[in-house]
């Protein structure tokens, strides 16, 4: 029984709404016709504040359906404006944790590679020079446990390309956890890849008030809970 949106709420106030996602949801409606986390969230605020209408309900950024973690709305016109600047300009710290195969080759690395994106097969391929149409990808990461197949890694984001994460990992023999798309050998019985957004830090985009959030880890492959 999936959870609903009132029981994942992380922060709510009159300009913003920062949810856990579900591993396998989507946050934008597709093709599929699966009902978005978007959606989900419209309708959570028309029914706690018993709003007629149309719900003004912004989405700020996205996250990968098979990914879990922290996706941010806002309430407002004026806070999607805001939030929009904040992102673009990257005044905001993205924290990620990912369970990869076997052990990165060391403890802690920066990495940067140029990512062109193959639309056809929405996938990302990494070079490690510039390329035309590539885009340059940098992120610091940090083993904060080993398992006995596995590394469980903290990520930073430097910048936000698709796919980033987890084409860069996959780039030093790390692929994560269930991702068949680039490199894993099984998906996992959830379908969802082991990454989550676990914690983004920025400034409130009205009263300026530094803001960190952190969501659970997920619950439903089981492999979370040795971590």
């Amino acid at each position: 029984m999936e959870k609903p949106v009132s029981k994942r709420i992380l922060f709510e106030d009159n300009h913003l709404i920062v949810v856990n996602k579900l591993a396998g949801e989507l946050v934008q409606g597709d093709f599929t016709g699966d009902k978005p986390l978007l959606e989900k969230v419209r309708e959570y605020i028309k029914d706690k504040y018993n709003k007629p209408g149309n719900v003004f309900t912004g989405l700020v950024h996205r996250l990968d359906r098979p990914t879990s973690g922290i996706v941010v709305f806002a309430k407002t016109s004026k806070a999607l404006t805001r939030m929009n600047a904040i992102f673009e300009k990257r005044e905001v710290e993205k924290i990620y944790w990912a369970i990869v195969k076997g052990f990165p080759p060391k403890e802690a690395d920066h990495l940067e590679h140029f990512l062109k994106k193959n639309e056809k097969k929405n996938k990302s391929e990494y070079f490690f020079k510039p390329i035309k149409g590539g885009k340059r990808a940098a992120l610091n990461y940090q083993v904060v446990k080993k398992l006995e197949q596995y590394s469980v890694l903290e990520i930073r984001l430097e910048t936000g390309r698709h796919h980033q994460i987890r084409v860069q990992l996959s780039a030093i023999g790390c692929p994560i956890k269930g991702d068949l798309k680039y490199g894993f050998s099984r998906s996992n019985k959830d379908a969802s890849v082991c990454l989550h957004a676990k914690k983004v830090i920025f400034d409130h985009p009205v009263s300026g008030e530094s803001l960190t959030f952190e969501a659970p880890l997920p619950t439903g492959e089981n492999i979370w809970k040795f971590v």
